[in-house]
């Protein structure tokens, strides 16, 4: 059964904006910190954002005023909105709950 369904990726220019979702079964949604990561070709995955069920918010220094993480508890879905693109944010987008890993999906960010 899947738990976490991302959508949102693509491919955007530098300076570009983009918004990615995650969706989230009710029960995961509600018992656990929703966390976005990302992996690079060649590179570890990192994580990028994260979200408490009270609402606090981390950022990796890299996306720090730039990317905004969000809940939405009547959707039970995580957002990543994600501002001033830069082609080092290309990579694969990982939804990320407890144990639980959403597919990926890809941004890139070229010109």
């Amino acid at each position: 059964q899947v738990q976490l369904v991302e959508s949102g990726g693509g491919l955007v220019q530098p300076g570009g904006s983009l918004r990615l979702s995650c969706a989230a079964s009710v029960m995961i949604y509600r018992a656990y910190t929703m966390a976005w990561y990302r992996q690079a070709p060649g590179k570890q995955r990192e994580l990028v954002a994260l979200i408490t069920t009270g609402g606090s918010t981390n950022y990796a220094d890299s996306v720090k005023g730039r990317f905004t993480i969000s809940r939405d508890n009547a959707q039970a879905t995580v957002y990543l909105q994600m501002n001033s693109l830069k082609p080092e944010d290309t990579a694969l987008y990982y939804c990320n709950a407890g144990h639980q890993w959403g597919q990926g999906t890809q941004v890139t960010v070229s010109s």
